[in-house]
């Protein structure tokens, strides 16, 4: 049995800190393959609760069907936030999301 988590893959792959992958159906064929099988993937951006941490923060995923490319970082870091004078006139503070 293989990894259960798309992490789990990458970070048992060696000492690497980055991996990016070329996931359109004319590149790398056997690497597609392989990664069809369907995974937990991580949410990005969700709430921490311990006592749901399967259900609600990760959901199956199968890469090659769901992506063209993947990026994944072994170490990331928070970014700041820009000020308000970076704001435009007329755009919602929420853009491109906000109703």
């Amino acid at each position: 049995m293989g990894p259960a988590t798309q992490d789990q893959a990458n970070l048992t792959r060696g000492p690497r800190r980055r991996v990016t992958l070329d996931l359109r159906e004319e590149h790398h064929e056997a690497l597609r393959r392989r990664l069809l099988e369907p995974r937990l993937e991580r949410f990005i951006g969700v709430i921490y609760r311990p006592e749901t941490e399967l259900l609600s923060h990760y959901a199956q995923a199968s890469l090659p069907q769901q992506f063209d490319a993947f990026v994944w970082f072994d170490e990331t870091s928070a970014v700041t936030p820009l000020g308000p004078e970076h704001a435009r006139a007329g755009v919602p503070d929420t853009y491109p999301f906000g109703l």
